[in-house]
């Protein structure tokens, strides 16, 4: 949490407990409250160094490469099984035609 926006709500805050509170400083109030916990929960994950762009950069790729992956995966194992469901047929028709005598 930065020093200067705790410092900044806590003006905010007490300007707002002073003047009645009005639309501008309620504004402003939740503006840098929000920043501040944005700052909080990245805080938590650790995403406040200077890296934190490039990291969540590389995470996104190496996610898109799993779901990529994943995906080709799931095309090769279905192409398989198709070859044998059709050779399973072939086969089937060769023996209902009688073709397997010319193999003997």
């Amino acid at each position: 949490m930065s020093t200067d926006n705790a410092a900044m709500l806590a003006r905010l805050m007490s300007q707002a407990e002073g003047e009645g509170a009005d639309l501008v400083t309620l504004r402003a109030l939740i503006e840098e409250a929000t920043e501040l916990g944005a700052e909080r929960a990245l805080g938590a994950v650790g995403l406040t160094d200077q890296r934190a762009g490039r990291d969540m950069h590389e995470l996104r790729e190496l996610l898109q490469a799993w779901r990529d992956a994943k995906k080709s995966a799931f095309q090769a194992s279905l192409a398989w099984a198709m070859r044998i469901v059709l050779a399973l047929v072939l086969v089937g028709m060769a023996v209902k035609l009688g073709l397997t005598e010319l193999i003997r």
